[in-house]
Parts: structure tokens; C-alpha cells; sequence
């Protein structure tokens, strides 16, 4: 199955608005920003995204609870994940990996790189 749609979980508009710009025209992908987990929650089954971009640290639901609702339910449980995130020591990436995310993309980004950065971690779970 090829990596057409993406959801993005981000709630600083700068960076939305350079994720989506960057995954659009360098990676050909259709993207849905929301502002928080809770949007994104309420997009997912609409959207019927093939992977979700989750932003770590979010006012009111953050990327691992959001994540945990994703796997809570049936319809979602098995679109993959990636986190967004500054955190990223090799224990926290871990930490991440275990909720039940692909990987982690550190923050800040490069805008450049980052559809290349999805497009690999997309293949990469593949197998």
C-alpha cells in the first residue's frame, strides 16, 4: 500500500503550515493538519489517514495520549504512527517505540528532508 494520506497533529502554526507546505511539494502527500489530539481524533475516521504525524508535547492531549485513543479503538488501532519531537535521547525514542509509534522525528526538522525522513521510516516498517 503506497503513503498517499497524512494526518499531522501540531499545535504551533509556523510549524504546521512548513510541515504541510514541505510534505505536500517534496513528498506528493495529501495532509490534514489539526491543531491538537483531540482534532486529530475527531478527523481520523473521515481522512482515513495511511500513517499519522503526532507532535509529542500538545496543550490538553499530547501525542502518546492521543496515541493510546488511536489504539484503543478498532478503526484506528492499526494506522501507523510517527512522533514529532526535541526529545529525542536514545531511552526517550525507546519510550516512544514502545507506546506502539513507527519512530521519531526530531524537532526542529528540516523541511527539506522531512517527506524523505516519513518516505523512509514508511519503508523501513514495511519491511
Amino acid at each position: 500500500m503506497p503513503l498517499e494520506r497524512i494526518l499531522y497533529a501540531e499545535d504551533e502554526p509556523d510549524i504546521q503550515a512548513v510541515a504541510k507546505v514541505a510534505l505536500e511539494l517534496l513528498g506528493g502527500f495529501e495532509v490534514q493538519v489539526c491543531g491538537n489530539g483531540r482534532e486529530a481524533l475527531a478527523a481520523v475516521r473521515d481522512f482515513a489517514p495511511d500513517l499519522i504525524l503526532l507532535d509529542v508535547m500538545m496543550p490538553g492531549m499530547d501525542g502518546p495520549a492521543t496515541l493510546a485513543q488511536l489504539r484503543a479503538d478498532p478503526a484506528t488501532a492499526a494506522i501507523p504512527v510517527i512522533f514529532l519531537t526535541a526529545k529525542v535521547q536514545p531511552a526517550e525514542v525507546v519510550y516512544y517505540q514502545s507506546l506502539g509509534a513507527l519512530d521519531v522525528v526530531a524537532k526542529p526538522f528540516d523541511p527539506m528532508t522531512l517527506a524523505a525522513q516519513v518516505k523512509q521510516i514508511w519503508s523501513a516498517a514495511r519491511g
